[in-house]
């Protein structure tokens, strides 16, 4: 398996992705990381997809080496790019660009998937109308990002915990109402008695209701492959 690192730039901002693959031009999965910066766990998704047979890269949206140590850490990296839907789609598709673009890549065989915020980044990258093939979201924040929506190309898979605190029932019905309206391919799985966070095995804060939950990640991990085979196939 080949493992790099891979500097790329947005504006001022120096990002470093991690790639994995085993096989040049086949499919890429860009991989979008949680609140606390790009660390082991997005690293270990995208060594899977490797296994797999896929391009995984792990992208950056907070900076070169730059990780929180806390809840409070966490939430301020993440704050800005909430706020600013608008600053957070020139950083995801600044990785986007710079990775379509590498000699062992095929621009026309991308998709995405990303876990918390990293779903958010997903769809979001979706929403912002590059050639990308599918768009997936774990257990991730859904709402509409308030911004000039252009035509989404991909086909969108979000997959959620029915007791997640951080994203209602209503906020649900509200992101198939924006995937409707948008005329997407969208689908919405949900997996019941599992609230966020549920494929993180350091998950165990029931009173933040974020719970790995084994059976949902197993569930969620298989029906990625399957949207992977039908938009690649």
């Amino acid at each position: 398996m080949q493992k790099q690192f891979f500097e790329y730039k947005d504006q001022s901002a120096t990002l470093e992705a991690f790639i994995a693959y085993k096989k040049e031009k086949a499919p890429t999965i860009l991989i979008f990381h949680a609140w606390r910066g790009r660390d082991e766990f997005v690293i270990k998704q995208a060594e899977k997809l490797a296994e797999a047979g896929y391009i995984g890269v792990a992208l950056d949206v907070y900076g070169k080496g730059i990780l929180g140590n806390s809840l409070e850490e966490n939430q301020q990296l993440m704050e800005p790019f909430l706020k600013d839907r608008m600053h957070l789609r020139k950083r995801i598709v600044s990785g986007y660009e710079a990775i379509k673009k590498q000699p062992f890549v095929d621009p026309h065989k991308m998709a995405s998937i990303g876990f918390c915020f990293g779903g958010l980044c997903s769809l979001d990258l979706a929403r912002s109308g590059v050639d990308i093939k599918g768009a997936v979201s774990f257990h991730g924040i859904l709402s509409d990002p308030g911004i000039e929506q252009k035509e989404v190309q991909a086909k969108i898979l979000a997959l959620h915990g029915h007791d997640d605190p951080m994203v209602l029932p209503k906020d649900v019905e509200k992101f198939e109402e924006e995937m409707t309206r948008l005329k997407v391919d969208w689908q919405v799985h949900v997996y019941g008695q599992t609230v966020h966070a549920f494929t993180n095995p350091e998950a165990n804060d029931p009173k933040r209701g974020t719970v790995y939950n084994p059976s949902a990640e197993k569930r969620s991990m298989q029906s990625m492959m399957n949207f992977f085979g039908e938009i690649f196939g």
